[in-house]
Order: C-alpha cells, then structure tokens, then sequence
C-alpha cells in the first residue's frame, strides 16, 4: 500500500478515495460510472445521492454502490461541496464492492468529511498542546457540535454556555476532550429524544444568572 492509501483514526483503520483508485488502477479497472440520482436528490436542502458503477473487465455487469451527502453528515470543513462528497462516497463503496475491501472509506465518515491533507493537519492538531491542558480545540469535535447544532436548529451561544455547565469549566475552551465528548453524546441524545425539553433546558442559559455572594 502507497503512503495515504490508509489511515489510522480513532483505534481503527480506513482507506482513502485515493487508495482505492490506486487499487483499481493496479487491478486493471476497465471504467467507473457515477450517475447522479435526481429523483432522490434535493438542490433546496443541498441534498444529493449518486449511483456509480465500477467496471472490473470488459463485459463486467458492474458492482453498484450508492453515496447520499448533505449538510447533516458532512463537515462544516466542505460545507457547499456536497455534491461532489455523494459523489467521493458512491464511488468508494462501489469500488469496495468491487475489490472486496472490508475497511469502511475515511470520506463515509459524516463529521470527518474532507481530504486526507485535511485530516493529516486535524490530526496534527490533536497532538499539539493547548492552553490550561485542553484538547477540545481539534476540528473534529468542533465540527461534530456544528453538526448538530445545524441539525436540530440550536442556537450556538446557549449550546456553549451549556456545555460550559455541563463541563463544569467557565468556557466550553476550557473543557478537556474527555467531557466535551460526553456533552457532545449528551447534547445528540438529548435532541434526538426529546428536542422540545432540550430548547427549554438550552433557554434557562438564556436569562442573567444570579451573582453568589
């Protein structure tokens, strides 16, 4: 395998759009096809879902796979590319189809969407030090929190003054990766069952707190 035809995130292995073309290529890939489904794609919501097909020989039927993108599953990172995101997609898992590869692709990720360079430089980033010992500055959190803040139409400053609370820090800045990750988990569970008692809860930070003496 070349360098960047793989990549190790989280305690797990993925491969990259480009290993997998280098794949194809070295395999012999006679041709791959991505169609663009418009009866299940939506330009209003930046919705869009394409259908590609990898040719393997001349003759080959073909090995189908599909790839939906939109602002909810992809980063903030290439917020106005989703369409060429769908396309990235369907064309990985056609091609993992067609080669057996059993390793989910690094741009299926919905909160870490983007290029391997741009992952390698979040990565870095993960291991440089911040200030008072926080590590919760990495992109992919912050992305993660965008995402659902756009998801469920949340408003960022009452989002970030709960987090602080939730964290027990003065500023969200302040929190290490640990506990934002769990408000992150937190804040996904919450909307997702019940987003009407969340509004309430993030509306309490909305009012002046009371000065303790």
């Amino acid at each position: 395998m070349a360098a960047g035809d793989l990549q190790f995130l989280d305690g797990k292995w993925y491969v990259t759009h480009s290993g997998l073309l280098h794949l194809a290529f070295r395999k012999g890939c006679c041709g791959i096809k991505p169609v663009l489904q418009e009866r299940l794609s939506d330009v209003g919501s930046c919705r869009w879902v394409f259908k590609a097909t990898v040719y393997k020989s001349r003759g080959s039927k073909g090995f189908v796979g599909y790839g939906d993108a939109n602002p909810t599953n992809t980063s903030p990172l290439v917020r106005g590319a989703e369409m060429r995101v769908a396309e990235t997609r369907a064309v990985n898992r056609a091609l993992r189809k067609a080669y057996g590869i059993g390793l989910c692709s690094v741009e299926e990720l919905g909160w870490l969407t983007g290029s391997p360079g741009s992952t390698k430089e979040e990565n870095q980033s993960a291991k440089s030090p911040h200030q008072n010992g926080s590590s919760n500055g990495q992109p992919r959190l912050r992305d993660r929190l965008c995402v659902l803040i756009r998801q469920y139409s949340l408003d960022p400053t009452l989002v970030k003054a709960y987090a602080a609370d939730f964290c027990g820090t003065p500023t969200l800045k302040e929190a290490n990766r640990e506990l934002v990750e769990s408000f992150i988990s937190h804040l996904a569970t919450s909307a997702r069952e019940n987003r009407d008692a969340l509004i309430c809860k993030l509306n309490s930070y909305s009012q002046p707190m009371e000065v303790k003496s």
